[in-house]
């Protein structure tokens, strides 16, 4: 029993293509993924997964009560910790260009169990990201009704009972109710994208890389105009004294560092579309590894302007981006060109982070039923997962089930402990996949690698410790919801994915 719960795929038996040759349809008639997407559409998909959240939303909280102005130091810590993951990616998705991401990449290297438990956090992942996600896209939302209703004169605002959750956590982490109804917005933006996701691939692909464009136009032009409004002395102290805990100092950096995280886990969003890819070998590395790289620069920049504009202590808002642009309106003369400006890229930015944030859900949503349509295939998850559509090839009953789900939790639950279990989930996955190259490296060190991760036995131990150093900054203190997530996880495994396991039934 115990070892058929580390049996491992056969790398041979995989779902494979060559480079460069685009896969259409079984020759057996089976419908297959339309493998569409080139290098330019795969590093679309992380910079939208990406970009959005971190920027928009999360940029403030995390500056605001742990790391202040060294926010660019937790943006770094970050990036550092998923560039080394991202490597160990790359040489996976060139290797085994399959959807399902870190999870077929821990079932060809690690075993079963190992593979159900990183699926189980992809599904924490993606699904709790989306819905978060969709929260945020209600916020800014609501400011654009907002902003409409002061230029109109007219209200087009939604009550309070229709655009906030009904359940918040208060600070002892008990579930309490907040006498609100339903989070409307954020439901009708999860169902508008899931129908999306379940026309097909390359139309998400396609109107994710507008998105794209129109919210990378905007944060540069954000860049450009809040240059000349920079007061160094808000940078200093760079590293607030610690208040206590997390609260400020070192520590609160590297909290800071687990809080942004939320931001990058995107780029994972790029290796599940591998089996739609036209030529994986090639393309997987660019689009892992050039999103990850244009996405880090980006955050950089707008941690440090941000911080630089605005006193940090003030940008704990949904909407920072727009909170530190009324902070310097409110020092320019009222009227003058000035005041227009800043006042016409508040209405920009308020666009351009609803276009992120969409993206955002776009890929989460786009990700997380080719999880299930990988786990399905394997005997782990019930047969209906693993449906592709006649017409679209898309895996729709996946797509309808995640649609459900993530509008369910985006109009009942907030952002803000949804954030650390979706970072946790992330990191655990980063960290198994840096172990699984190592382990591939030694037991198949004959199998053709595309790409090949630099100095593996460095890279490699050095990527997982990062990630497992920031997972538990939020395990200490979120641990009993992941353990609570994990052993639903395993329940499900016990009573159906062990028994309908494919490999073991296939197996002498």
């Amino acid at each position: 029993m115990i070892k058929g719960l580390f049996a491992t795929h056969t790398i041979e038996a995989m779902p494979r293509v060559d480079a460069g040759e685009p896969v259409e349809g079984s020759s057996t008639g089976e419908v297959t993924l339309k493998r569409v997407l080139t290098a330019r559409h795969l590093v679309m998909l992380g910079i939208g997964a990406v970009i959005g959240a971190g920027i928009f939303v999360l940029t403030g909280t995390a500056a605001a009560q742990f790391a202040g102005p060294a926010l660019v130091i937790s943006f770094l810590m970050a990036g550092f910790a998923c560039a080394l993951a991202g490597l160990c990616y790359a040489e996976f998705a060139a290797m085994l260009p399959v959807s399902g991401s870190a999870y077929s990449y821990s079932y060809a290297t690690l075993g079963e169990v190992v593979a159900w438990f990183v699926g189980w956090n992809l599904v924490l992942e993606y699904l709790f990201a989306a819905s978060t996600v969709a929260v945020g896209w209600s916020g800014y939302f609501n400011e654009m009704l907002r902003m409409i209703s002061s230029l109109t004169g007219m209200n087009f605002t939604l009550p309070a009972a229709l655009s906030s959750a009904p359940f918040t956590f208060n600070e002892a982490g008990h579930l309490i109710t907040t006498g609100t109804f339903i989070n409307l917005p954020a439901i009708a933006i999860v169902a508008a994208i899931s129908w999306l996701c379940y026309r097909g691939i390359t139309q998400s692909a396609t109107v994710n890389a507008i998105i794209v464009a129109i919210k990378v136009i905007v944060i540069l032009l954000f860049l450009v105009v809040m240059f000349n409004y920079i007061n160094t002395d808000l940078w200093h102290p760079f590293v607030p004294a610690n208040e206590g805990g997390s609260k400020f100092g070192w520590s609160g950096v590297i909290r800071g560092a687990t809080l942004v995280f939320f931001a990058y886990i995107g780029f994972d969003a790029v290796s599940t579309a591998a089996g739609e890819a036209k030529n994986p070998q090639r393309d997987m590395p660019i689009g892992i590894l050039g999103s990850l790289f244009v996405c880090t620069l980006l955050y950089i920049a707008m941690a440090a302007t941000l911080t630089g504009v605005a006193p940090f202590r003030m940008l704990n808002t949904p909407e920072p981006v727009a909170t530190a642009l009324n902070y310097v309106l409110g020092n320019v003369a009222a009227g003058g060109t000035a005041s227009y400006v800043l006042g016409s890229l508040k209405i920009l930015v308020v666009f351009a982070a609803l276009a992120g944030l969409s993206s955002v859900v776009l890929v989460m949503l786009m990700g997380q039923p080719r999880i299930f349509y990988a786990m399905s295939r394997d005997g782990l998850m019930p047969q209906a997962l693993g449906r592709l559509h006649p017409k679209h090839r898309t895996p729709y009953v996946g797509t309808i089930i995640v649609g459900v789900i993530a509008a369910t939790l985006a109009g009942l639950f907030p952002v803000d402990v949804l954030g650390d279990l979706v970072s946790m989930g992330t990191l655990l996955a980063f960290a198994t996949v840096c172990i699984g190259v190592l382990v591939l490296r030694r037991t198949r060190p004959e199998l053709p690698r595309a790409f090949r991760v630099p100095l593996p036995w460095i890279i490699c131990p050095l990527g997982a410790a990062a990630c497992l150093i920031l997972f538990w900054q939020a395990f200490a203190v979120r641990w009993p919801l992941l353990i609570s997530w994990t052993a639903i996880g395993f329940l499900i495994y016990g009573f159906y994915g062990y028994q309908h396991s494919k490999l073991r039934q296939n197996s002498p």
